[in-house]
């Protein structure tokens, strides 16, 4: 098992009409407290996990998220947190600033009100803002361009990213989960990339364990039950059963780069620590995890 997404919290100051968790203002911690997150890190990096991406919802919302990856560095897993970099706390930079931390966002487009159509909130200078901090900071920071909208200005907004001074731009599209399905109830196995479980897997805030975070209704154990090692054997074998479903293909440089739009099943879809090419918006890009 090389990652662990751990997902903190589903509460976010946006309201992003592709929420794949429905996450929003009005979302909360869940069941796993403080001492439960720094358990699953430490079995997890008992376990050879070497990357954890704290996600959400929002993850500088959780008031143990500093904590949270000290611990985590302090057994020797590295760390990204997957922000939309609305606000960060003054306190939280300087942790990362600290070795083996980086930093991810989601970002839509060069246009104010084109982001707020996406994102319900008018965030859009403080987002650059933070994205501008990080990089003068020197903390690595990746963007994930994910395309929404018809005709939406991701092409426009990968040059802006680029000349803000962004060397990691990836690409993808909403997928049907939470809002970006409509709140819907049925299960949208389609909308997988394919490489849930491979290698990765999520923790949810009620601790449950899943192939990853859109596959959420694949419940596979529960950590605050029984140790991770057992659910994650278990997500892995829904992952293959997955695999076995899309019948996952590659679209990355084995197909020449080209893939137009990138579709679910072609790997490696959300995982952070895997890389290929995309064509989104007109322009073709690394490929990297997005939300």
């Amino acid at each position: 098992m090389r990652m662990l997404w751990l997902e903190l919290t589903t509460r976010c100051q946006l309201a992003c009409t592709h929420c794949y968790n429905s996450s929003g203002p009005t979302g909360d911690h869940g069941a796993m407290t403080a001492a439960d997150w720094r358990r699953v890190i430490g079995e997890a990096a008992d376990l050879g996990v070497r990357l954890v991406q704290f996600i959400g919802g929002e993850p500088t919302l959780h008031p143990d998220l500093a904590d949270l990856i000290t611990h985590a560095r302090a057994v020797d897993v590295e760390v990204e947190v997957y922000s939309n970099l609305v606000h960060v706390p003054g306190e939280l930079w300087a942790v990362l600033d600290r070795p083996g931390v980086r930093l991810a966002t989601s970002f839509y487009s060069d246009d104010r009100g084109e982001h707020e159509r996406i994102t319900g909130r008018d965030t859009h200078r403080q987002t650059c803002a933070n994205i501008t901090r990080a990089l003068e900071m020197g903390i690595p920071l990746r963007a994930g361009l994910v395309h929404v909208l018809a005709g939406q200005r991701t092409a426009q907004a990968h040059a802006m990213l680029t000349r803000m001074g962004v060397r990691r731009i990836g690409a993808d599209h909403a997928r049907p989960f939470g809002r970006g399905g409509g709140d819907a109830e049925e299960h949208q196995t389609g909308g997988l990339c394919g490489r849930c479980g491979n290698g990765c897997a999520a923790v949810l805030p009620t601790g449950t364990v899943t192939p990853c975070p859109m596959s959420r209704w694949m419940d596979c154990g529960n950590v605050l039950t029984e140790p991770l090692k057992a659910a994650l054997g278990r997500a892995a074998e829904r992952g293959t059963e997955i695999a076995d479903t899309l019948r996952v293909t590659n679209c990355g440089p084995h197909n020449d780069g080209q893939c137009d739009p990138c579709e679910p099943s072609c790997e490696p879809g959300c995982d952070p620590s895997a890389e290929t090419t995309a064509t989104v918006g007109g322009g073709t890009w690394a490929q990297h995890g997005t939300r």
